[in-house]
């Protein structure tokens, strides 16, 4: 068996400063809050209670006009298919994430790309035939129904500026008119909940391989279908139906004055060491994508396996603001079936920005899941001034990387290198091509790199991949279009900032043999280790039945900077349980809301939230309330 954590000694690493101010978070966490406040608004003012569900193609569409969206029949057929029964709150929040509502200056933009002299109208028989024949096709009657308005039409033609103005303006008389209405009507304030479950199991499924490309990846029709605890739950504002509840306090210190047994890895310099790379990615969705790793021990061994945020080459005066991210990995063991996984342990020890376990393993293969809770790798509006160049044209004319984007690939080689020898192999380059195309290079293809791109034994070179993005820029005749492709799936934005990734390192150190680690998947959180997250909590967590409920538990555990509450629900019934983080301090949680509700399915367990400190740097205080509604 492997030896606890508390028994061990500890992580080693360099103080790293954190750029990103406590102020800033605020301001993230209020816009996240008014955006759930707008899809309340919405859903409420089309149905009695967000624990209604949407049960047709004509609810959808009528809840998404009240949020100043307005959807044509494909949009609508997109998220409700054959196979779709229900859409829950939830649903409704991940659809209006994805489908974001077109600007006054981008609908001009559009028309005006129709309107080639400029004259500020477009004749019908023009717009009927674009709208009909180009991207995401209209109707007739959808044609017609922008065509009959008098309001900005005239002889045949319509005023497009005129149109703008007015979609604007009622678009956002929409929304405004149900925030009102939900302002008015206090009760429905009550009636908010989002859901999320995870069966209760003894053993976990074995990952299967696919492919997570942000570029081609559509929109998951299945929406009702539960996925762990990514998903962000709508916020009620009182549990006044409450029939049992618990109250969890826990006092954190702040970092610098946290004291713990951390492992040292400099003590271990004559073990046996592996190591690899890697990252988490933010999908649109808010979803989290990261490498998962199988771990091969030929024989029983002392072992230390850590994680920590990789600390990458950049330029001067660019700050690393991912360095902040929170990292664990969570250590499962292959049966002798290979079809299950069961759970070791994980990394519970920290120290600063590492996290770490160190204990015995026996021979045998293991898979090692990277988990991060989401507080600190989120969505982030960020106001971009101008866009980053990335090539230009040289004094002869010919093309070449910007500076900037020089710099930008650099890192992202020394991001997708994940072992570290300064080449990129076939397969390191395929895990880059799954995430920013969604296929696969194949020998054939990697055989033609070789002739046209600098290559070392059979591996891409850094000047390599220079070469390879700027012919990439070449074919397009300088169009960088394909290449923002590639840096937004890889989470930089346009003003080539990395902000929605998150790379890594890990490392493994064995007393007595040599293991092996190699990244097998590159995947979207999967249901073992949100099991194994669930487990981890009950196995270490403090337990607490709610008064007069006692098939419904609520387990909190806290390892040095996040704390973690997990509710099993022992009954034969589902339950909707309220959580109340109203009068904690300093905290800020991977709901991105003080107070929600949850429904929790019979004879499962789900993970209630992740809280970690919004200013590490000072003391907080986690107080959480959970709530029976039903």
């Amino acid at each position: 068996m492997a030896s606890s954590p508390e028994d061990n000694a500890s992580l080693s690493s360099e103080k790293v400063m954190h750029p990103e101010s406590s102020q800033a978070r605020k301001s993230q966490h209020a816009e996240e809050a008014a955006f759930y406040m707008n899809c309340r608004a919405a859903y409420l003012a089309v149905l009695k209670s967000s624990l209604e569900n949407i049960k047709s193609k004509e609810q959808l569409r009528l809840v998404l006009q009240q949020a100043g969206r307005n959807p044509s029949q494909k949009t609508v057929n997109k998220y409700w298919t054959s196979q779709t029964t229900t859409l829950n709150f939830d649903d409704f929040c991940t659809i209006l994430k994805e489908e974001k509502p077109a600007t006054k200056n981008e609908l001009l933009e559009a028309f005006g790309k129709i309107d080639k002299d400029k004259t500020g109208y477009i004749l019908h028989d023009e717009l009927y035939r674009i709208l009909t024949t180009r991207g995401e096709k209209m109707t007739e009657d959808e044609v017609n129904a922008i065509t009959e308005q008098a309001d900005f039409n005239c002889g045949g033609k319509l005023d497009y500026n005129k149109f703008c103005d007015l979609y604007v303006t009622t678009r956002e008389q929409c929304c405004k008119s149900a925030r009102e209405r939900l302002e008015l009507d206090s009760r429905l304030k009550q009636l908010q909940f989002g859901n999320q479950t995870e069966p209760s199991s003894e053993e976990i499924t074995l990952p299967v391989s696919k492919p997570s490309p942000r570029v081609s990846r559509k929109t998951d029709h299945k929406l009702a279908a539960t996925k762990g605890d990514s998903r962000t739950p709508s916020r009620p504002s009182s549990a006044q139906s409450c029939k049992a509840s618990i109250s969890t306090t826990i006092s954190m210190a702040a970092r610098s004055n946290r004291n713990a047994k951390l492992i040292e890895p400099d003590t271990m310099k004559e073990w046996h060491c592996a190591q690899s790379k890697g990252c988490f990615y933010l999908e649109e969705d808010g979803e989290i994508v990261s490498h998962k790793y199988r771990l091969h021990v030929p024989q029983r061994s002392t072992m230390c396996i850590t994680i920590k945020p990789l600390n990458i080459h950049q330029e001067e005066g660019i700050s690393c603001h991912w360095l902040s991210v929170d990292t664990a990995l969570y250590i499962l063991k292959e049966n002798e079936t290979q079809e299950n996984l069961q759970l070791v342990s994980f990394t519970e020890q920290q120290n600063q920005e590492m996290s770490g376990w160190k204990g015995e393993l026996g021979s045998g293969v293991y898979w090692l899941l990277p988990f991060t809770t989401g507080c600190r790798l989120k969505k982030v509006k960020t106001q971009i001034t101008e866009e980053a160049e990335l090539v230009y044209r040289d004094e002869d004319g010919e093309l070449a990387l910007t500076p900037e984007f020089r710099a930008a690939l650099l890192d992202i080689f020394e991001t997708i290198d994940l072992d570290g020898n300064g080449l990129l192999c076939l397969e390191e380059y395929n895990f880059f091509e799954l995430r920013t195309s969604g296929e696969k290079c194949d020998e054939e293809a990697w055989a033609v790199c070789k002739e046209n791109f600098d290559m070392r034994r059979n591996e891409l070179t850094r000047q390599g991949f220079m070469d390879l993005n700027l012919m990439e820029a070449n074919d397009r005749e300088g169009d960088p279009s394909d290449l923002w492709v590639t840096l937004l799936s890889l989470g930089y934005n346009k003003a080539l900032e990395m902000t929605e990734a998150c790379p890594f390192v890990v490392d493994i150190y064995a007393e007595k043999c040599k293991p092996r680690i190699k990244a097998m998947y590159l995947e979207a959180g999967s249901s073992q280790l949100n099991r194994a997250v669930c487990k981890s909590v009950v196995r270490k967590g403090e337990a607490k039945a709610l008064d007069g409920c006692e098939n419904v538990i609520v387990y909190t555990y806290s390892t040095g900077g996040r704390i973690t509450s997990v509710i099993e629900n022992k009954s034969e019934n589902k339950v909707i349980i309220h959580v109340n983080n109203e009068q904690s301090k300093n905290c800020l949680s991977n709901r991105g809301l003080t107070v929600f509700a949850v429904e929790v399915a019979p004879k499962s367990m789900m993970v209630s939230q992740h809280v970690m400190p919004l200013n590490e740097q000072e003391e907080w205080l986690y107080n959480c309330v959970h709530s029976l509604v039903r």
